[in-house]
């Protein structure tokens, strides 16, 4: 099993130590969301927490996720990092590959890239992207990104986008994979038919294998499973040897740990000391004991 730590929209200054303190405490991973803006109004519902409401996300400090993983990576030599996830269906592709290229040549192929949609309709209109045919959107920005990862030029014509053949340089020596987010029907047949690897956000051992077996369903129709595929889930059950036993049983291969709710309104008045003794307490008594 393989460990990542979820910052959680820490305050920006705690990035650097935190990060220091998970490679040296023996996480392979840190993974960070993503958020454009909090809008005044809003009519879209936020889908997962309880009863939908957004407030806890007001104020919440969020740092542009590509700037933040190339700043960490300078000082963090061996730890991964990824997405959980990108609100790729608002981006650009052409651009995005360039970005996902750059940042996998700096960090010597130590990014993966977690992909999804955006549950806001807002987040579509502030950066003038049509909200329908969101997930065709997504498919084909995924398409883009992978063509364009070879090196080669590469043209694309879609239903949504249409790109004249290019090429990138550099890009990396490896294609960062694409894992991608959702618990939906249409999100896990989007992992198992463009994706190299999902990303669950929540459930238990149980609800989360039920996902799992569909996707490697998927993948057998799609002419897929043959090739390499990265499980990564964020559940209660990653706390405990036993629980890390159960996901590795059912196929997951990396979780994703934080240490607070993010989901309450409280807010995030931790030190840098104190975030680091609930790590330290889970390197020695979860990933000490499951390796």
């Amino acid at each position: 099993m393989k460990f990542a730590y979820h910052h959680s929209m820490c305050p920006p200054e705690q990035y650097i130590p935190l990060t220091k303190a998970a490679e040296e405490l023996g996480f392979n991973t840190v993974t960070f969301p993503d958020s454009i803006c909090y809008p005044k109004e809003a009519s879209s519902q936020y889908p997962y927490n309880a009863d939908g409401s957004r407030e806890f996300l007001d104020g919440v400090p969020f740092i542009e996720p590509f700037l933040l993983m190339s700043h960490l990576a300078a000082v963090s030599p061996s730890l991964r990092f990824t997405t959980s996830v990108h609100k790729t269906a608002v981006h650009e592709p052409a651009v995005l590959a360039k970005m996902v290229s750059s940042l996998a040549v700096l960090s010597g192929n130590r990014f993966g890239y977690g992909v999804g949609i955006s549950p806001w309709g807002e987040d579509f209109e502030v950066t003038n992207t049509p909200w329908e045919k969101r997930g065709k959107r997504l498919d084909e920005i995924i398409e883009i990104i992978n063509g364009l990862m070879t090196g080669e030029y590469f043209g694309y014509q879609g239903e949504i986008f249409n790109l004249p053949e290019i090429k990138l340089c550099p890009v990396p020596t490896e294609k960062p994979p694409i894992l991608v987010g959702g618990h939906s029907k249409p999100a896990l047949r989007r992992a198992a038919r463009l994706g190299d690897g999902w990303i669950a956000a929540g459930g238990d051992a149980a609800s989360i294998k039920v996902m799992v077996d569909q996707i490697n369903e998927f993948r057998k129709e799609y002419g897929r499973d043959h090739l390499p595929f990265e499980f990564h889930a964020m559940t209660a059950d990653a706390y405990s040897p036993d629980g890390i036993k159960r996901l590795e049983d059912i196929g997951i291969e990396e979780v994703l740990v934080a240490f607070r709710d993010v989901y309450q309104s409280e807010p995030d008045d931790k030190t840098v000391d104190e975030k680091i003794a609930g790590m330290r307490w889970f390197a020695d008594e979860v990933i000490g004991k499951s390796r």
